[in-house]
């Protein structure tokens, strides 16, 4: 049993298909006091501030603690969750017809040990359908996500070589947490 620090459903999701009992407590840390535009620097610094919040509120003597981040990164730019229907459209169009990385930074802490890990799952995609890009940004699927996209959704038909694992770009790399847990 671990303690998900994340408010995340498509984490809790990621971990009930990999059979990893959790309890799901999320807490709240402000991204944009983060100031560096690395998204690999950026991914980190956010998903440690998450953990250092809900390290000091709940610890780990009753069961480890699992915090993890994303960003989305193309054409040299950090994507992060659209702010609304406009920034969805340019970060999709960004996209469309060429490489986009999902950066995943997790923390896993136990009385034992502690490992940070930072995994990328690397997409190349086909122009997206102009259509079916406008019918995802308004199902309102695309919000909340990292950089708009939805690899085990919208973007699946676009996938022309993908490097790396779903998990990872879903948000939480499953594979690599079942190795470090106790």
């Amino acid at each position: 049993m671990l303690r998900l620090g994340s408010n995340s459903p498509t984490r809790a999701l990621i971990l009930k298909n990999f059979k990893i009992d959790f309890i799901q407590n999320g807490g709240d840390f402000d991204e944009d006091t983060i100031l560096t535009t690395n998204p690999k620097s950026f991914c980190y610094e956010a998903t440690k501030g998450k953990f250092n919040k809900l390290y000091k509120k709940y610890g780990v003597e009753d069961m480890p603690l699992l915090v993890s981040d994303s960003v989305v990164t193309s054409k040299g730019e950090l994507l992060r969750k659209a702010k609304n229907k406009d920034d969805a459209r340019r970060m999709l169009e960004l996209q469309s017809g060429s490489e986009t990385s999902v950066i995943t930074c997790m923390i896993y802490k136990s009385k034992q040990k502690e490992v940070i890990d930072i995994s990328i799952t690397t997409y190349e995609f086909e122009k997206f359908d102009e259509n079916h890009m406008e019918e995802y940004i308004n199902s309102g699927e695309c919000f909340g996500k990292a950089g708009a996209i939805m690899v085990e959704g919208f973007c699946k038909p676009y996938i022309k070589n993908v490097k790396g694992y779903e998990s990872t770009a879903m948000g939480l790399c499953a594979q690599k947490l079942l190795q470090f847990m106790d």
